[in-house]
């Protein structure tokens, strides 16, 4: 059976609404995806690392308990897990401020080997962190040997656009490196100045085949050498926007699994079947918006998987 790895960062999302916290969950941009792929019954393998404090131990049985390997999961002793403090405003999104005390040794596993057919996905910040960086494309490259899909979010934060010199030819050779990029209008705008997906994707176009364009509530665009669609999005009142991109990743890894696409089939994606892997990728990020979860919920996931 095929199977998906995630790989990012681990952090404990303290969410906080009127100067109130009320909330803690396991995060991370790829946690959040692998815990929904998990709930879906996919043989999902979160690599990552925590330490072997209360609060990794938390995000250890909370991944065990959905379905989530942690094979793959570097335990350090001599450094805390991190922290996120969401603060959320009026339109419930979320700014960050992160607590951070890492290991000298940093992600100190032995990797999966990959089969064909497997699915990547990669991205944020922990991509481009040096510490763990020569580690992770060492892997990602085994990937790609093994035509596995790849499959990258850069999700960029504005918090991060001082470093953006040093940062953006490693964003760009992380976009080399994957088969499918997806990114939000944000994303693209503070990387490289671009406002829509046609820009964008002409840009990138040598570097990556396919580009999922998401632009909140201006629609999800598609664009492949032989694809130019744009969907619709939902209209909703958000309690929470901290996973919709992390389960819209989600939908379009699961949709891939279950119409049994591969690396070599990619490429030859019609339209039909695109506006399916959208749909249902919208549909993840927007039940995860209607909740204080990083995720998709189990009953959900049971429905899905009952279609």
């Amino acid at each position: 059976m095929r199977k998906v790895y995630t790989i990012g960062e681990t952090v404990l999302d303290i969410l906080i609404k009127g100067n109130q916290p009320f909330t803690a969950k396991a995060g991370g941009a790829c946690l959040n995806s692998a815990v929904t792929l998990g709930r879906l019954g996919l043989p999902t393998y979160f690599i990552g690392e925590y330490g072997l404090d209360e609060v990794g131990n938390f995000i250890d049985r909370f991944l065990k308990d959905n379905h989530v390997s942690t094979e793959y999961v570097y335990r350090y002793f001599d450094g805390k897990s991190a922290l996120a403090l969401a603060f959320l405003n009026e339109n419930n999104d979320a700014s960050y401020d992160f607590y951070k005390i890492y290991p000298k040794k940093r992600l100190h596993i032995r990797f999966p080997d990959i089969d064909q057919g497997d699915i990547v996905l990669f991205g944020s910040f922990y991509a481009i962190t040096p510490e763990v960086r020569d580690i992770l494309i060492r892997f990602i490259n085994h990937a790609n040997k093994q035509k596995a899909i790849v499959m990258y979010d850069p999700n960029f934060r504005k918090q991060h656009l001082h470093e953006l010199p040093k940062l953006k030819p490693l964003i760009l050779d992380n976009i080399e490196h994957s088969n499918i990029l997806r990114g939000s209008n944000e994303d693209f705008s503070f990387i490289f100045g671009t406002r829509n997906a046609d820009d964008t994707y002409e840009l990138l176009k040598d570097k990556s085949p396919i580009l999922l364009y998401t632009a909140s509530t201006k629609g999800v665009f598609v664009r492949t050498p032989k694809i130019s669609e744009r969907f619709d999005t939902k209209k909703i009142e958000a309690k929470s926007t901290i996973g919709a991109g992390d389960n819209f990743n989600a939908g379009v890894v699961y949709s891939l699994i279950k119409h049994n696409i591969s690396y070599k089939e990619l490429n030859s994606i019609g339209p039909e079947i695109w506006e399916e892997i959208i749909t249902t990728a919208i549909d993840f990020a927007t039940h995860v918006c209607l909740s204080y979860d990083n995720y998709i919920s189990a009953e959900y996931a049971d429905q899905v998987k009952s279609r």
